[in-house]
């Protein structure tokens, strides 16, 4: 994928991930932002825990705690897997990326600034994802659980589907 094709964080509701942007700004601005979030909030971004964010962030799809691994070995850092799974769930922690489920993998969060309860859109064909936000407890979700007098704390919601540039490729 060119830098072109790339996907752009969007502001508001809009998911973020099928977009065209000017990645290289995407990567640095997302990293500029965390590295300022971590110390507003007194965390550590060590060196291996921002590579693992900058790999996502390069990536804007969902990888895998082994090619992060892989990843991060041949950028010289280790290479034993609690390196990358400490790092991830330092990162998760703290809302800067988000496990999706489906994929059993990870991908750098479009709005760590801020609580939310995302929504991801995953490509079945090239496994981009794109995040939006997501409101259950005011759909019909948050109706069910207020009937049953159940507390929602937490959701994931993901729907497999085709990508504008996935889709434009099967049509051509």
């Amino acid at each position: 994928m060119t830098s072109e094709a790339r996907p752009a964080p969007a502001k508001g509701p809009a998911p973020v991930g099928f977009q065209r942007h000017d990645h290289d700004a995407c990567v640095g601005g997302a990293l500029a932002a965390a590295e300022a979030l971590c110390a507003r909030k007194g965390l550590r971004l060590t060196p291996v825990r921002r590579k693992v964010l900058e790999l996502l962030l390069q990536e804007h799809r969902a990888l895998g705690a082994y090619a992060i691994l892989d990843m991060l070995r041949e950028a010289g850092f280790g290479s034993q897997p609690p390196v990358a799974y400490r790092a991830l769930d330092f990162l998760a922690e703290h809302g800067f990326v988000h496990r999706i489920e489906r994929l059993n993998a990870f991908v750098a969060c479009a709005h760590p600034e801020k609580s939310h309860s995302p929504a991801f859109m995953v490509c079945r064909l090239c496994e981009t994802v794109a995040e939006t936000r997501s409101a259950p407890a005011r759909g019909a979700l948050g109706a069910a659980a207020r009937a049953a007098g159940f507390q929602i704390e937490r959701t994931v919601v993901e729907a497999e589907g085709v990508c504008p540039a996935c889709a434009d490729q099967a049509a051509s």
